[in-house]
């Protein structure tokens, strides 16, 4: 866990960093959006904590997220039950500009277990985590394309048990990864 305090404090790079290279992302009406990048430092190793969206929201209905939305990522006490006041901010990564307009401020935050996690079924149908060593790999970063409106977008993709994350969620860890350094020897664990 110092490892990972001492490698967030460092300062991280300013520029933004467009999804899905950007293309397709209409330049005016800018949305403010902020995410909560939830780390929680079990005793046998770090794990990142997503959501699933549930199947009925109006937009990215069924996709795995972070907490967190247009406001701010305090949201995360709405959507699941976390109390801001459990979240040690230990930094923000660059602004990630998604193709659908939002420029949005991810924050890394350290949580102590236990977690009494109470999603709100409206928008939230399950909490899961997976390894931050795990999220942490480069070969875990899968390069996928699709077409868009004509033209040829691409987005990462990261897959674990049955799980995809994908998309801007997806683009904010390998942010994170970069940010971390784990192409060159990031914290496995702590």
């Amino acid at each position: 866990m110092a490892g990972l305090r001492e490698r967030l404090s460092r300062p991280l790079p300013a520029q933004a960093v467009y999804g899905d290279d950007g293309v397709g992302r209409e330049e005016a009406g800018v949305t403010p959006a902020a995410v909560l990048v939830p780390i929680v430092a079990h005793a046998d190793g770090l794990t990142v904590l997503f959501t699933q969206r549930t199947a009925s929201l109006r937009s990215h209905s069924g996709q795995v997220s972070f907490p967190g939305g247009r406001a701010e990522p305090r949201e995360a006490e709405e959507e699941i039950g976390l109390p801001a006041r459990r979240v040690e901010v230990l930094a923000r990564l660059p602004e990630y500009f998604t193709r659908t307009g939002f420029r949005v401020t991810p924050v890394v935050g350290l949580i102590q277990p236990p977690l009494e996690l109470v999603p709100d079924s409206r928008e939230v149908d399950e909490v899961f985590e997976v390894p931050l060593a795990f999220i942490l790999d480069p070969a875990n970063h899968r390069r996928a394309t699709r077409e868009l409106n004509g033209r040829t977008v691409g987005y990462y993709v990261i897959e674990h048990h049955g799980r995809t994350i994908w998309g801007a969620t997806a683009g904010m860890l390998v942010n994170l990864c970069r940010s971390l350094g784990a192409d060159s020897g990031a914290p496995r664990g702590g």
